[in-house]
Parts: structure tokens; C-alpha cells; sequence
């Protein structure tokens, strides 16, 4: 590459790496990973969206960044990957289809250009959502949030969710943000080289794929009606309310597989607009997940509650430069390695930033020491057990037990696993890399010394400061429930 190379993130949101890393699933992910560089062992810092995305724009874990539950909220303490790559000289885009990464979340900052695709005109309003959403008082609640802000914006963009984004009910944004960014890039003029950071949430319940796509990943003994059929009703299904067969939970992995393959097809299709565009050969191109998802496993639905590797195993492939034709990267890598990396690919060096980074470069050039370790974080339940009660009922003791944040730290061989209720497991991943048995007890000086380990990491650095909680207004609330995301 001559000059500074493009670079390219994509994140497929709430896809776990197993079922990314299935060719008849991903064959674009597939493509790409044989031609460039595929990260078989990456992981989140976090089981959800808000945390896991400032994790990979500041190089930072949860603990250091702060945006989390209760600070739902990137604040400006800590330097961000657009705002670096800006002051480098690069035009720097965001399209957004999940409404944790937002202006509203403080991810804006850096960006030339910061798309919510849930709005045809940009606004800090959300009333778009609010059509979709709310039950009962909907008039009610349009014709408060029609007033806030600027009253032609808000109309504008209450119709076209009610017209556009309501059509059709199988694409969460992804059509739409494609369309964008081929236009933006049809658009462009002059050598400034660009960083864009696209999020697709197709994987995200609820689980609508396309109908051919549905057919081709649902088991042989299902249909797409009986598939659509099975309740998506994750806190339902966690507090017993509803009780799914292993034929329904087949059924939901069927849908939620094709979601994936319904992402990978955008992806595809960005490819070909780079090479259309004649920028495929100049871009760095990183395609990622923010964290997995539970159908099921662990008797768990959703991507909350737990860190198991369902939810922090992630895929990582990265194409283009010193990454085409690499192979395999085996090590342990986790998403505050991204920063480093992508400015290292981009040439930039960022030397009083770099010293608030957590994570190290995996760039081939750098030749950096391997991880030993890496860990996640869940700072606290989301959604709490106030709003689950609130939602579905009495809870079960099985429910209640999850009232806890929790802290993992994972080795090659082993994860552990502490919860501030004193809970702590551990898992041997050569003989059980499904973490079905906890082996603390019969192994107690492996998890001693990982439970040391992680102790030391956690004195290592300076924690955020978030005293300050962040209050979320009755309109974003209405858009986060929808994603599943109760308050």
C-alpha cells in the first residue's frame, strides 16, 4: 500500500465465533480469513454493546473506560481510535444500527460523520424509535417527543420509521446501511484515506431472518413458520415463564445462524464497493463481533448474566497490508488490541495515547510478546433484577443468583471466573471447552493463582471514576427495550 491505507471495521453484532467461523454460514468471512489473517482465540471485554465498543475505540477494559451499567456512556477522559486517526488526517465515518452506539453514548466523538440509521435526519430525538416500540400511549408519547428538538426533524423521522424501517420487518438497518456506505464511497473524492467503523445488528434478538436464508440454516426438521413460531422471549424463558424443546432451541439457532449469513452477505457487498471504488487494495478491512450470544447453552438465553465463551469468544479477521496471506493468529487476543493494531496499520503513532492503552498491537510488524492472559468484564446485571421482576415476575432463586457482577480472566488452558457475591469457577478448556464443569474444587491452586493473577491486573491501573450515574430519558429507555435491553 502506498501512503496511509483505508481502514475498515466492521463489527457483526451478538455473533459468537463457532457459528461465524462455519464456512455454509460466513463463506465471505471464510474468504477472507483464508486470504488474510484470522484471530482463532479473540475475546470481548464485555458481553454487551455499550462496553465492548469503547473497549475496542479506546484500548481499554471496562474497569478503565467506564461506560457501563449505571454510566451507560463513553466520557471524554480517555483518547478514542476516529479522534486519533482524524488528527492523522483521515476522514472518519460511523454507521450505527444499535442504539448503544450513539451520540447519545458519547461515541461521536472523533467522527466527521456519525450515521444512526434508526433516523433518516440526524438528531439527538429518537422519536423514530418511539413509533416502533411504545404500546398503548403511543400517540401520546409521539406528541411529547414531537416537541422536543426541532418539530419538522422529529415528523421527518417518525415517518420514516412508520414507512421505511417498518416495511420490512426482516432487515434491522443492514440494506439501508449498505446502500449509505456504497453511496459514500461512490461519492468520495480526493486521496484522504478513511476510517469507518460500521454495526450491523441483524444477530441481535429478536431473530427475523430472510425467508431463503432462513430455510437453508433451519434444521431439516423444522419450518421457517414453525421456526418463527418458537417465543423469542428471552427473560420469559430465563424465569421458566416459558419453556423451550431442544426441536424449538434448534429451531431459534436455525434463525439466528441465518442472521449471521444475512450479515456476511453485507459484508460481501461493502467488499465489492471497495473494489468498485477502487479502494479494496488500500483498505486495512477488519470484520469482528462485540460479544456472542446464548441460545440456550448454559440454560441461558440472550448475551447476559455470564462470560462464558459463547458470549466473549469472538471472530476476528483482518485482511489487507501485512495481514494478507498471514494465516492463523493463535494467540490470545482481546478487543482493546484493536486500537493499537489499526493505528499501527495505519502508520500513525500516537505515543501519549498509546501510554492509556491497555491492549498491545498484534500487528505482524510489531513482533509483540504473546498474552498470557486476557479478561472480561460484566460490571454489573443488565437488565437489573428490579426490571427483570418488573417484567416477568416473582423470580426463581436460579434467577436471583445472577444479582452479581462478574470478572474472568482466561488463560490457553483455563478460565476463571469471580462474581462479587464470592462465587468463583473454574473451567479446564482442553478437556471441556463447552464449560460445563466447574473444576475450583478439585483443582484449587489453579484457581488460587489465576484468582492472584487477576487481582494484580486489577491494581495495574487507575479505575474510571463513575460516581456520576448517567440518567437514560423515558425515549431512549423505549429504544433500548426493544433491543432487549430492560430498565
Amino acid at each position: 500500500m502506498a501512503g496511509k491505507p483505508n481502514v475498515v471495521l466492521l463489527v457483526t453484532d451478538t455473533t459468537r465465533r463457532d457459528d461465524a467461523s462455519d464456512s455454509a454460514v460466513a463463506p465471505t468471512l471464510a474468504e477472507l480469513a483464508e486470504a488474510g489473517t484470522r484471530a482463532t482465540r479473540a475475546f470481548s471485554t464485555a458481553p454487551w454493546t455499550l462496553p465492548a465498543h469503547a473497549s475496542m475505540l479506546t484500548g481499554s477494559y471496562p474497569s478503565k473506560h467506564g461506560a457501563y451499567t449505571g454510566h451507560e456512556r463513553l466520557d471524554e477522559s480517555l483518547p478514542t481510535l476516529p479522534a486519533l486517526l482524524g488528527d492523522a488526517g483521515y476522514e472518519t465515518v460511523c454507521v450505527s444500527n444499535n442504539t448503544w452506539l450513539s451520540s447519545a453514548s458519547g461515541f461521536d466523538r472523533g467522527f466527521d460523520e456519525f450515521r444512526q440509521m434508526w433516523q433518516l435526519l440526524q438528531s439527538d430525538t429518537s422519536l423514530g424509535e418511539i413509533v416502533q416500540v411504545t404500546e398503548g400511549s403511543r400517540v401520546d408519547a409521539v406528541a411529547r417527543e414531537l416537541f422536543e428538538g426541532s418539530p419538522l426533524v422529529n415528523g421527518v423521522n417518525a415517518l420514516y420509521q412508520s414507512l421505511v424501517r417498518n416495511r420490512d420487518r426482516n432487515d434491522d438497518g443492514a440494506a439501508r446501511s449498505t446502500r449509505w456506505i456504497e453511496n459514500w464511497l461512490e461519492g468520495r473524492s480526493g486521496d484522504q484515506p478513511f476510517f469507518l467503523l460500521a454495526n450491523y445488528i441483524e444477530p441481535h434478538l429478536e431473530y427475523r431472518p430472510p425467508r431463503r436464508l432462513a430455510e437453508e440454516h433451519l434444521p431439516a426438521d423444522v419450518t421457517y413458520d414453525e421456526a418463527m413460531a418458537v417465543p423469542q422471549e428471552p427473560w420469559e424463558y430465563l424465569a421458566g415463564n416459558v419453556t423451550l424443546s431442544d426441536r424449538e432451541l434448534r429451531a431459534l439457532r436455525g434463525l439466528y445462524r441465518a442472521e449471521i449469513a444475512a450479515v456476511d452477505e453485507q459484508i460481501a457487498a461493502i467488499r465489492e464497493a471497495l473494489r468498485e471504488a477502487g479502494e479494496w487494495e488500500d483498505t486495512v478491512f477488519v470484520v469482528t463481533a462485540d460479544h456472542g450470544e446464548n441460545v440456550g447453552d448454559h440454560g441461558l438465553m440472550d448475551h447476559q448474566y455470564c462470560l462464558y465463551d459463547t458470549l466473549v469468544h469472538v471472530p476476528l479477521v483482518v485482511h489487507g497490508g501485512a495481514f494478507t496471506g498471514y494465516g492463523d493468529l493463535t494467540e490470545l487476543v482481546s478487543l482493546v488490541d484493536l486500537a493499537p493494531t489499526l493505528l499501527d496499520a495505519a502508520g500513525v503513532r500516537a505515543d501519549d495515547a498509546r501510554a492509556t492503552f491497555q491492549g498491545r498491537s498484534f500487528h505482524p510488524a510489531t513482533h509483540a510478546r504473546s498474552r498470557e492472559f486476557v479478561v472480561s468484564e460484566y460490571m454489573a446485571p443488565q437488565p437489573s433484577m428490579a426490571a427483570l421482576e418488573h417484567h416477568v415476575g416473582d423470580l426463581p432463586a436460579h434467577v436471583e443468583k445472577h444479582d452479581r457482577s462478574l470478572r474472568a480472566i482466561r488463560t490457553r488452558s483455563h478460565a476463571f471466573v469471580r462474581g462479587s457475591d464470592g462465587s468463583r469457577s473454574l473451567y479446564d478448556l482442553r478437556s471441556d471447552p463447552g464449560e460445563t464443569t466447574d473444576v475450583a474444587a478439585s483443582n484449587p491452586r489453579t484457581a488460587a493463582d489465576l484468582g492472584e493473577t487477576l487481582d494484580e491486573w486489577l491494581d495495574s491501573f487507575e479505575h474510571a471514576n463513575v460516581d456520576d450515574a448517567v440518567t437514560i430519558d423515558g425515549r431512549r429507555k423505549a429504544q433500548l427495550e426493544r433491543l432487549g435491553y430492560l430498565q
